[in-house]
């Protein structure tokens, strides 16, 4: 499965209906036809699918108004004059918005993304042959901040708080807010400030400097005069998305707070249903993403991944403590190829590693704990259904399939890297 959604001898939807279909009729999941039909079409129920298809929305809504593409040509204006300046603006926008937005998919998908997403065109850079002029490094640069942001912070990702009940529950080990950020402080401080940098070395664009385009942007916000109705209207929805996300966790589910806006934008004429139907990208993901995250469920339903964690954690019972914590993690890390949700790997995988681990008296219990859940974030860079903004950005077309795929394992490798080698001695000197 994970071959064919590297080499894609068929459109990764495809691929993903396929899998869905022959699991339901050989009855590898469930023997009973209704229960299995269920199993297959579970993933269309699932609230980040629907997450992911309302951010091509705010994308959409974006584009159409025109919204995207002023606040594009401010941003340009102010720091366009540099590449590397505008990756640092792209990731920092991130992180502002991370401690109060608690879904990733919201914030880098439904935020970030479509208002980044109107920059290349201004640089002369669309997907295809131009995708390497800067859209390219913006679109990766943006989507890498992501994973670690969501690691940064305690209410950054929904998968965090999940984690960090299980961890409660099942180890006896309680973190809070401050506790999380202090202990990813280093991870985070050194990730944070070189990934801008290191993707610009790893994956240059080919647009470094550039003194005319942002004289150019200010011509252009001069030309689109002050703003349309349509835009304040897209913006007040926008503003009204962020803040429900933010503040109304309590009441209201990340999913059901974009449908809301969503109504709003077919409601305020921002879109029309025409509009939405059209767009064939948001429809492709939403199969896309929601047969994958069925058939993730699927190999934790037959039982592979608890065989799989128990097997590891009793080829590992021989090895010194410390090697075995770093294996541990690593292991953790790698597994989540075999998923397309960051909650889903939590919930398979986070009670069987610590439950191993426990059982092991000369293993730190607290900084293995720490570190499977600060790895969770940070997984979300490997592939291109890792976490919900990964198909949002696979989408765009700037990044290539093999591009994609390259880049997670490198920067994949990077964070995990960075993780053990700052986070393993920090939180074995008893920090935080």
């Amino acid at each position: 499965m994970i071959a064919a959604l590297v080499t894609e001898p068929l459109p990764g939807p495809v691929v993903g209906i396929l899998g869905i279909t022959v699991a339901t009729a050989l009855g590898l999941v469930a023997p009973a036809p209704d229960d299995a039909i269920r199993w297959a079409l579970s993933g269309f129920s699932h609230s980040t699918v629907w997450l992911i298809f309302v951010a091509f929305m705010f994308g959409l809504g974006y584009e159409k108004t025109g919204l995207g593409r002023r606040i594009a040509l401010r941003l340009v204006r102010m720091l366009g004059r540099r590449t590397l300046g505008l990756g640092y603006a792209v990731a920092l926008a991130d992180l502002v918005l991370a401690p109060f937005t608690p879904s990733n998919t919201a914030r880098s998908g439904g935020t970030v993304y479509p208002i980044i997403k109107s920059i290349p065109a201004l640089y002369d850079s669309s997907p295809g042959r131009s995708a390497r002029r800067i859209g390219a490094y913006l679109m990766w640069t943006a989507f890498a901040a992501t994973g670690i942001t969501s690691s940064m912070f305690l209410t950054a990702n929904a998968a965090n708080l999940f984690a960090v009940s299980l961890m409660r529950d099942s180890a006896r080990i309680s973190v809070g807010w401050t506790d999380w950020a202090l202990g990813f402080l280093p991870v985070g401080l050194v990730l944070f400030l070189a990934l801008p940098l290191v993707v610009y070395l790893v994956y240059p664009p080919s647009v470094k400097i550039s003194r005319e385009v942002p004289i150019w942007a200010a011509h252009e916000l001069r030309r689109m005069g002050p703003m349309s109705r349509r835009e304040a209207t897209m913006a007040g929805i926008a503003v009204l998305a962020l803040g429900l996300w933010i503040f109304a966790g309590r009441w209201l589910n990340p999913t059901t707070a974009a449908l809301v806006a969503f109504c709003l934008m077919l409601l305020t004429g921002v879109l029309s249903w025409r509009d939405v139907l059209g767009y064939t990208d948001a429809w492709r993901v939403l199969v896309w993403f929601a047969t994958l995250v069925t058939l993730a469920d699927g190999l934790h339903r037959v039982g592979f991944l608890t065989w799989f964690a128990g097997r590891m954690a009793a080829d590992l019972s021989s090895v010194p403590a410390t090697t075995r914590l770093v294996l541990f993690v690593a292991v953790f890390f790698a597994a989540h190829y075999m998923f397309a949700s960051l909650t889903a790997h939590a919930t398979a995988l986070l009670p069987v590693f610590l439950a191993a681990g426990m059982a092991m008296p000369d293993l730190p219990a607290r900084p293995l704990a720490l570190l499977l859940c600060y790895a969770i974030g940070l997984m979300g860079v490997l592939t291109p259904y890792a976490t919900g903004p990964a198909p949002i950005y696979f989408a765009s077309g700037y990044v290539s399939r093999p591009a994609f795929w390259a880049l997670g394992g490198i920067f994949g490798a990077f964070f995990l890297l960075a993780l053990l080698a700052l986070g393993v001695p920090w939180l074995l000197s008893g920090f935080p």
